[in-house]
């Protein structure tokens, strides 16, 4: 992804975990930002090795900005294509 299209994400996190994030990422010599990119990508990872590769499509974009409050969609589903409803 091109360096200025990163988006900014709020994070609240108790001060006792960031305080041992930043510990890690210092002795990694990583920024805390860069150490929770990395985590967030090898979750995804993870998950993907696991339950295969996630392929967003429109309806699935429309529920996580109407869920996050990013951008209003109207006729978005209930929950991301290809995961069971509750």
């Amino acid at each position: 992804m091109d360096r200025h299209k990163h988006l900014q994400y709020t994070l609240r996190i108790p001060e006792d975990l960031i305080d041992k994030l930043k510990y890690i990422a210092e002795y990694n010599a990583r920024s805390a930002n860069r150490e929770i990119e990395l985590l967030v990508r090898r979750h995804i990872a993870a998950f993907e090795k696991e339950n295969g590769v996630i392929e967003l499509t429109p309806e699935d974009y429309a529920f996580i900005h109407k869920r996050s409050g990013s951008r209003k969609e109207e006729g978005a589903e209930s929950t991301p294509s290809g995961l069971p409803k509750e």
